[in-house]
């Protein structure tokens, strides 16, 4: 059986190829960058609190990320359809998106009262810390779907 490519098959992929680590770089420093503004913005260093295995750190972080996670998905897919304009659009919509999440989550916190210096540097699981997570996983899909 003889396949047949077209003439530009070779040159589509390796644009292919080239565009998925674009957006791959620009996916890992928004998510560098995230945790980096959760981190600042969270009483405690988080990242010593996580290696010590808090587990309300642990949880907090965790959510966190998968937040950072969606608005970073959701900033890459609403991009224009140029791979230039489409990856600048991704760089300035999710560092929008990060800088909403973090100022979301921290007015939410300060609504629900929630001492959260106390909860991520607790020794023993804290039910409070579910609530700092659904507060990081439920603005993180509203920060997400103001971006598409």
């Amino acid at each position: 059986m003889l396949v047949a490519l077209s003439e530009t098959f070779g040159t589509d992929l390796a644009r292919g190829i080239g565009a998925i680590m674009l957006y791959a770089i620009v996916g890992l420093v928004l998510m560098l960058l995230g945790f980096y503004a959760i981190d600042f913005t969270t009483p405690g260093k988080l990242s010593e609190l996580v290696r010590r295995g808090l587990p309300n750190a642990v949880v907090i972080t965790a959510s966190g990320l998968v937040s950072m996670a969606f608005i970073v998905v959701v900033a890459i897919w609403a991009s224009a359809s140029n791979l230039v304009e489409g990856l600048i659009t991704s760089l300035v919509y999710g560092l929008i998106g990060i800088v909403a999440q973090v100022l979301a989550v921290r007015l939410l916190e300060w609504a629900t009262r929630i001492d959260v210096r106390s909860t991520i540097e607790s020794e023993k699981y804290t039910p409070a810390s579910f609530v700092v997570a659904a507060a990081h996983l439920a603005l993180g899909l509203v920060v997400a779907v103001a971006i598409s």
